[in-house]
């Protein structure tokens, strides 16, 4: 069912908005961000609150602390709120907790096109537990409710669940970024551009399994590559030599590969290396992978093969990265088909997460249809897994 977006939400001014929004960003040792795409992901929704005249309480989770802000000082938002005051061109005021009367007094005294960035929710515990006290005081803040999140949508943490709850009454909406994940999605799962393929890597068939059902029931092809592949060769019966896999998942890759009906390829060739650290010994094989061998990449007939299934393509899905690309000897794989991705006239969609993060270190981004700032929600949609965030949010 089709939900409210913030897009429709006309009566914002003079009002107080909360938005949910994901600025769980990579840092250094130092807590400094590395990439600040999540940021300026939720930017468009920030600016419309601001533009109509009201004022936005921004609220997110950052890493995984314990709890202790004084034993987790990387984590706060402190460096967060002066990447977004910079992209945002204006002041952000930054509180040093979640709720209580500290907050509270800032929320308050907000005035309209002002932005009061929260604390780390995860520095308290009633987040994750989805407690409906804690869920009341954020409730409170505010007069509207945004959902800005993707990337958080398949959590059940207050945030996401227990305060869209709390404000029912309230008008609660999605922002801008989630209201095109949606749309982007629901455009795949109902009537995709054919031939529709997709393209799959990383470590584990385990972390995919719902995924790669759910889209076999979909697409006319499945391009498999990164360490997921060996899995599907030990399967097969085929040599992996030291190569990274799933040695207890090869039963259930034999059973996707049965479920694909031919719709699955796998890599043709190979990129492997004696020892990880060892680049000067990168060779490419065919067929089995030595004993003494690592797989790190597929190789280059696999790329050409991959190249041309996309060229054909009318919509292309891709999650995870074909090798181990965040080592520059062993990222050839990733971004040629990155590159073929870019180059393509077909829908292109980037499931989040390490893929994302390749797509955009290569420069490629800007040239895809649609990159997904959600790894694990993108998967669960997918998949069809309902989301309790999203229950959350008036209907259209």
């Amino acid at each position: 069912m089709a939900k409210k977006t913030l897009a429709q939400q006309t009566d914002l001014r003079g009002k107080k908005v909360l938005i949910r929004v994901d600025f769980n960003v990579p840092l250094d040792d130092k807590g400094h961000v590395t990439n600040d795409r999540r940021i300026r992901a939720a930017l468009p929704s920030i600016q419309t609150v601001l533009n109509a005249g009201a004022s936005a309480i921004v609220m997110s989770h950052l890493g995984r602390p314990k709890g202790d802000p004084r034993k987790d000082a990387v984590f706060t938002m402190n460096q967060v709120g002066q990447r977004l005051h910079e992209l945002l061109g204006k002041p952000v005021t930054k509180v040093d907790e979640v709720v209580g009367p500290t907050v509270t007094a800032a929320a308050q005294a907000l005035q309209p096109g002002e932005v009061l960035l929260l604390e780390n929710l995860r520095f308290h515990k009633g987040e994750q537990a989805g407690d409906a006290a804690f869920a009341g005081q954020l409730a409170n803040l505010a007069d509207v409710y945004v959902n800005d999140a993707f990337g958080t949508c398949h959590r059940s943490d207050a945030s996401m669940v227990a305060v869209p709850q709390a404000m029912a009454g309230k008008p609660r909406v999605v922002g801008h970024l989630v209201a095109k994940e949606l749309e982007i999605l629901d455009r795949l799962l109902s009537a995709p551009p054919r031939p529709l393929v997709g393209l799959l890597g990383g470590g584990k068939v385990s972390d995919k399994i719902g995924f790669i059902k759910a889209l076999l029931q979909r697409v006319d092809r499945v391009l498999i590559g990164g360490a997921m592949s060996y899995t599907f060769m030990k399967g097969q019966g085929k040599g992996v030599g030291k190569s990274k896999l799933e040695a207890d998942k090869t039963d259930l890759a034999n059973e996707l590969l049965a479920l694909g009906q031919g719709k699955i390829i796998l890599p043709v060739d190979h990129l492997v290396v004696d020892a990880l650290d060892a680049p000067q010994t990168a060779r490419v094989v065919e067929g089995d992978i030595p004993d003494s061998c690592i797989g790190v990449d597929i190789g280059p007939k696999t790329i050409k093969l991959y190249q041309d299934e996309i060229a054909r393509a009318g919509t292309v899905v891709w999650n995870g990265p074909m090798g181990k690309y965040e080592d520059e000897p062993y990222s050839r794989g990733t971004r040629a088909i990155a590159e073929a991705l870019a180059a393509s006239r077909a829908v292109t969609i980037v499931g989040g997460g390490e893929t994302a993060e390749a797509v955009e270190e290569f420069g490629f981004a800007e040239r895809m249809t649609h990159v997904s700032t959600g790894g694990g929600a993108f998967l669960e949609y997918v998949e069809g897994t309902p989301f309790a965030a999203l229950q959350q949010i008036d209907n259209a």
